[in-house]
């Protein structure tokens, strides 16, 4: 008996200390600085001790508990769905560093990595290429999709990250285009990260605050309905989306978020936008409210009014139990039925707008 008690407290102790090492990856992040985190407590949108929605927003919806939401999630099998594809997706391997910048371009990786040119700028958004451990045991790209790493991609003027979830930030990715980005954009806490893994020009920005850079290139940080968390505390970042103007044209990023108020509010104080790139898909009715459902889809075009939509955050990752391919066919009813300009197109593909 005594030799089996000993046993189970190494194998208790042997666990505790893998644990420990592994969450001290800088993957991870660190805790924020004194000045950081003064100005995260400051914030507007935070309180109680975390980043609040303009709207009341559960994270679980339905009847379920969160627990069996993510039992479920994690074990219950769906029959006659193909989550991923059985065969390598369509992807174009396209040379961006030789791109000229005297028009206005967009190129998608797949789920939500994205170049784009406005105004003789290059601006890369959410890049997840380089996926390393522990993120590579959470996310598998499908078969054909993981064609780009940060070594293709030419001298990024901007670099845009929405919020601090794996599949936005990743860590391997970001050190290696480190010396090939001239600023970075970010939302509220997310800067603690960049800072750590070695970014020196980064501009964290709250909802509604704006940055002019030299070159006269416009960012407003905007809000979105989701939610942040790296491992287990939530909120302690803030998650957004952003407009970006630059030779009189505007692009808006959504980021990840539920449908809300916002996009009318974005479409009265903006316009119409030249693009609009929505989330489309990973979603779940067990987490209605924090990601964009297929039926909500139509209302944020028709609310933005966009001369353009891109929709993202599907091709790559299979993150939610639907077929893998729903999303840009329920994109492509939506562009029909209203007459709406949909670029979306496989990965890789240089897209004009």
């Amino acid at each position: 008996m005594r030799t089996a008690l000993i046993v189970c407290a190494a194998i208790v102790i042997g666990v505790a200390i893998a644990a420990f090492a592994i969450l001290q990856h800088p993957a991870f992040g660190r805790k924020f600085t004194k000045e950081r985190k003064e100005k995260i407590i400051n914030s507007a949108n935070y309180k109680n001790g975390q980043f609040r929605n303009q709207i009341p927003t559960p994270q679980f919806t339905g009847n379920k508990s969160s627990l069996k939401a993510m039992w479920e999630f994690a074990f219950n099998q769906i029959q006659d769905i193909n989550i991923t594809p059985k065969d390598s997706l369509q992807a174009i391997k396209t040379d961006i560093k030789s791109l000229s910048t005297n028009s206005d371009w967009i190129i998608w990786f797949g789920h939500s990595s994205y170049i784009f040119c406005l105004g003789g700028k290059k601006f890369l958004v959410d890049p997840v290429f380089d996926i390393q451990f522990p993120a590579s045991i959470m996310m598998k790209p499908f078969k054909g999709t993981d064609i780009y790493s940060a070594q293709d991609m030419p001298y990024i003027d901007y670099l845009i990250i929405t919020h601090e979830h794996w599949d936005h930030l990743d860590y391997g990715t970001l050190k290696h285009l480190k010396d090939k980005v001239g600023t970075a954009i970010c939302s509220l806490g997310v800067g603690e990260y960049l800072e750590y893994w070695g970014y020196k020009n980064i501009i964290e920005m709250d909802w509604y605050d704006s940055y002019t850079s030299p070159d006269n290139t416009l960012i407003t940080c905007l809000p979105s309905r989701h939610f942040s968390n790296r491992l287990i505390k939530r909120n302690q970042t803030l998650w957004a989306s952003f407009m970006v103007q630059n030779n009189n044209r505007k692009i808006y990023i959504g980021g990840d978020g539920g449908y809300d108020h916002r996009f009318k509010e974005i479409n009265h104080s903006f316009g119409s936008v030249d693009l609009a790139i929505l989330e489309n898909g990973q979603y779940n009715e067990d987490w209605a409210y924090i990601h964009t459902m297929p039926q909500d889809l139509e209302k944020v075009m028709l609310d933005l009014k966009a001369k353009n939509y891109l929709t993202v955050h599907h091709d790559k990752f299979a993150l939610s139990k639907h077929a893998w391919n729903e999303p840009e066919n329920i994109a492509k009813q939506i562009a029909e039925k209203d007459t709406l300009n949909l670029l979306d197109k496989p990965i890789g593909t240089i897209i004009h707008f």
